[in-house]
């Protein structure tokens, strides 16, 4: 479990802010980040919010601490680090129950200064950019804002597509039942480019082994843009396939079993295979060891 509770005996009176600099022993920055994610709980398990006095016998804070299940990182520099991620494995945890995830390794082996430099979905493998400090942080941040990057990724496709590609199509939050889902949409959607390659066909089992660059960075946008053309990444349980079987992959009740029946694969074939950047006038091309992740 990424965060655990840590109890301290309150002074009863004071600020809360003020105990967790005095007592706890926590900086400003931290005890405001707390309480500004409403991790800060009194006796009664109530949220502690900026400016209230203590009243109860003590307080609990929850607090991230990351542990390991042996993922190292593949390339590793002073100021950043690259992970190549496993399929499954969220970067983030998206609550406090989170049993694991990337954070939780790259606290574990830098600290609790380093921060992931952007994202990738959960069922997507590979590379992962991580900083290992503050400073590092922010330029690695801005530097994916103004998209001073080149990612590709790998993806197995369904059906057989024969020419390079380049998909511009506006992606905008669907209006389904699925609330995670996007969807083209030229009237209210943000401008979305991808460029696509096809490499290897595969007739036996009807896939495509393609490489997909993506220009803009939306949400899902490769697996959205492939799907508006009518290739469907393998294994996909939000894209090409009705609601049904996206809600229960979404309350993770669809089997693994079900899955490759109903989708081609338990797991969604996307990876992201390259990235190519400039830090500290230094260029940097690092490509995934797991480069064959379809076969």
């Amino acid at each position: 479990m990424p965060f655990l509770f840590k109890k301290y005996n309150t002074v009863k009176g004071k600020k809360v802010q003020q105990f967790l600099l005095d007592e706890a022993k926590l900086s400003s920055p931290v005890s405001q980040k707390l309480l500004s994610k409403n991790r800060v709980f009194d006796d009664q398990g109530n949220i502690l919010k900026n400016g209230q006095i203590l009243k109860g016998e003590y307080i609990q804070v929850a607090v991230f601490e990351g542990h390991t299940r042996g993922l190292k990182p593949m390339f590793e520099v002073q100021d950043f680090a690259v992970f190549d991620k496993p399929s499954g494995v969220m970067v983030h945890p998206t609550r406090k129950t989170t049993e694991y995830c990337l954070l939780d390794e790259i606290r574990h082996h830098f600290g609790e200064q380093a921060d992931l430099a952007h994202r990738i979905d959960a069922e997507t493998s590979g590379l992962v950019l991580v900083a290992k400090n503050k400073h590092a942080s922010r330029i690695l941040k801005t530097m994916f804002e103004n998209r001073q990057y080149e990612k590709s990724y790998l993806a197995l496709v369904k059906g057989h597509l024969q020419d390079n590609i380049t998909i511009d199509a506006p992606i905008s939050k669907s209006t389904g039942s699925i609330n995670i889902k996007m969807t083209c949409d030229n009237e209210s959607g943000k401008a979305s480019t991808t460029h696509i390659k096809p490499l290897k066909f595969n007739k036996q089992d009807d896939t495509t082994l393609v490489e997909a660059i993506p220009i803009t960075g939306r949400q899902h946008q490769i697996r959205v843009h492939l799907d508006s053309i009518g290739h469907t990444i393998l294994g996909d349980p939000i894209y090409g396939v009705d609601d049904q079987i996206a809600d229960e992959y979404l309350r993770k009740i669809l089997s693994d079993e079900k899955r490759i029946e109903l989708i081609g694969a338990k797991r969604l074939m996307l990876h992201a295979n390259n990235l190519l950047f400039v830090y500290k006038d230094k260029e940097y091309d690092i490509t995934s060891k797991f480069s064959k992740f379809y076969e």
